[in-house]
């Protein structure tokens, strides 16, 4: 028993309501940084599935009726390892600048939220999810502006080669193609869609992990006081699990706005006039009715859950390393 009693006091913990680490606390530029490095390598590993996903959502590829392990398959023996990393050098090195803004968004707008409703009779886990549901979805419709046109440029290189689609030789020469078929508000095809749909889903996202974390540690006898405190094992499982059940969930609800916005922001033989969200919805229902808005669900369900997990024990580990020497005590 006393081997046990020491063995349980050397093990880390922290006090439950410091497991959220508000932006005050944080060193910024570390935060950043460390960011710009663990959520790159993050991304190397789920990149595949976003090829998977974005060539079966591609009307003519004739992949598109075929299961996400088999187009893995198909694409590595016909295109090799680079064939499943197409788009991953642009996305990787363009992303960075769109995380700083989207982080800092992120945090600033949620730090805002928690101290304006502080004091009032909302129940404090209906009052954290409220305020990272906000903070999602404003952070979303911030990094909207820079990272529509890299998704266009970055999808239009993962499709390379499938019918329907411009041969290009890089992101510079994507840019040029788009800019000369329909100039500046080419590489903005897709953002009403994206800005309207996505925001309330990453709303949604943020609430159901913020919600579904205060269920698991309530679940499990945790409360917001000092003497009852989760390891820092605990605290990663506990987040890892509420990460993948938000991605889950968000999954299944916006596969078919991503299956329109892939294939408007790809296309190029889309007839006479412009693509539009409506002309490229009466497609896909013509094509293969209600059941191709949920083309490539399998990889997107996998991207989202894995995206899920790891990005927010990525995020969290990100948070915890970066405080500030004077406040570390409180992390």
């Amino acid at each position: 028993m006393a081997m046990e009693a020491a063995e349980a006091s050397t093990t880390p913990q922290v006090a439950l309501a410091d497991t959220d680490i508000n932006w005050h606390r944080l060193d910024k530029t570390k935060f950043h940084v460390i960011g710009a490095i663990l959520f790159t390598a993050q991304s190397a590993l789920l990149h595949p599935t976003a090829v998977v996903k974005t060539r079966m959502q591609v009307a003519g590829s004739g992949l598109s009726q075929m299961r996400g392990m088999s187009v893995f398959t198909h694409i590595l023996r016909s295109d090799g390892v680079p064939g499943i990393f197409r788009g991953f050098g642009t996305s990787a090195i363009g992303s960075m600048p769109g995380r700083v803004l989207a982080l800092t968004s992120l945090e600033m707008s949620k730090d805002i939220m928690l101290k304006y409703t502080q004091g009032s009779d909302i129940p404090e886990a209906s009052r954290i999810g409220l305020a990272n549901g906000v903070a999602g979805m404003f952070s979303n419709l911030v990094s909207c502006v820079y990272f529509v046109p890299l998704d266009v440029i970055c999808q239009r290189l993962m499709v390379q080669g499938l019918p329907g689609t411009a041969p290009c030789r890089g992101p510079f020469d994507v840019i040029r193609k788009v800019f000369e078929a329909e100039g500046f508000r080419g590489l903005y095809r897709g953002f009403g869609l994206t800005a309207i749909t996505q925001s309330p889903a990453s709303a949604l996202w943020w609430g159901s992990y913020g919600a579904a974390q205060h269920i698991i540690w309530r679940s499990l006898g945790f409360k917001d006081d000092a003497e009852n405190k989760p390891s820092h094992f605990q605290m990663v499982t506990v987040q890892a699990t509420a990460g993948m059940v938000a991605g889950a969930c968000s999954s299944v609800i916006t596969t078919p706005i991503d299956t329109v916005k892939t294939r408007l922001q790809v296309m190029d033989n889309y007839g006479s006039g412009r693509p539009s969200v409506l002309k490229t919805t009466k497609t896909l229902l013509k094509e293969d009715g209600w059941w191709g808005f949920y083309r490539g669900f399998g990889p997107r369900f996998l991207n989202m859950s894995l995206y899920g997990t790891t990005m927010i024990v990525t995020y969290e580990l990100i948070k915890r390393l970066s405080v500030q020497p004077s406040l570390r005590s409180l992390a």
